[in-house]
């Protein structure tokens, strides 16, 4: 019996044995297709990876991630796929043809990505300011800070209050002030920069910018040391520098029809 086809990634084609096996163990196989592009996929019938234990998501997301970083190491440039894309089959339209048509309908395209993404990886920068070290030694935040040790326990509860808001507003500020020239400089050391808009700042921080960053792998130093400049000069920032990865921001891949 044919089988669907789950997709990880688009590529040069690669060696099937390079690659190891994907999720749950499955056999990957390697689909070309005129023009040089290839898709790697394994046989699927069970339909979407879903339930609702959170260990086996994170395990099946992490299995399609090492498919993807193995596929990148193998052949130097990758077009990651989201998790959860599948080509359904049918005796009409069976899905490796589906697939290949599609590589052959898009092969111009997704051939001109792949040479744009060739010895590119992805950064993932998130930068915040802790309010509290914001706040420290202003002028407003002392005073505050006095009238809450004469009050009683209940107002002091609320003058904290206050006070947390206060530190906020004024971190809220200075994000403002500091974004256009952290995302100048880092533009200046990528070919690409996106915001991640997913980012979340920890409890007690401001978020100043969430970036993702396209650049080649040789200037990973590069950023980071300007990273270690912005820490340096700015004693409020709290700096998350996470990857490399593969480009997942930056693969625009067309959209399969599943």
């Amino acid at each position: 019996m044919s089988a669907d086809l789950y997709v990880y990634a688009i590529s040069t084609p690669a060696e099937e044995h390079q690659l190891g096996t994907g999720i749950d163990d499955h056999t990957l196989r390697v689909i070309t297709a005129p023009g040089g592009v290839a898709a790697v996929v394994h046989e699927h019938r069970d339909g979407p990876y879903q339930g609702d234990d959170d260990d086996d998501v994170r395990r099946w997301v992490l299995s399609h991630s090492d498919v993807v970083e193995r596929l990148a190491e193998a052949t130097g440039a990758v077009l990651p796929v989201s998790f959860n894309v599948i080509v359904a089959h049918s005796e009409e339209d069976p899905a490796e043809v589906r697939l290949q048509r599609w590589l052959h309908e898009n092969a111009d395209d997704l051939a001109a990505r792949l040479a744009q993404l060739r010895g590119r990886i992805e950064l993932r920068i998130e930068i915040s300011l802790d309010a509290a070290t914001v706040a420290h030694g202003h002028p407003e935040t002392e005073v505050m800070r006095a009238e809450i040790d004469d009050r009683p326990a209940g107002m002091q509860r609320l003058l904290r209050k206050r006070l947390e808001h206060h530190a906020r507003d004024l971190a809220d500020a200075l994000a403002d002030e500091l974004y256009p020239d952290y995302r100048r400089r880092l533009a200046a050391l990528a070919d690409d920069l996106v915001e991640n808009r997913a980012s979340r700042a920890e409890p007690g921080e401001v978020p100043v910018a969430a970036f993702s960053v396209l650049a080649p792998a040789e200037q990973t130093q590069a950023i980071g040391s300007a990273l270690a400049k912005i820490r340096d000069e700015q004693p409020a920032a709290q700096i998350r520098f996470l990857g490399p990865w593969p480009p997942y921001s930056f693969a625009d891949v067309p959209t399969m029809t599943s």
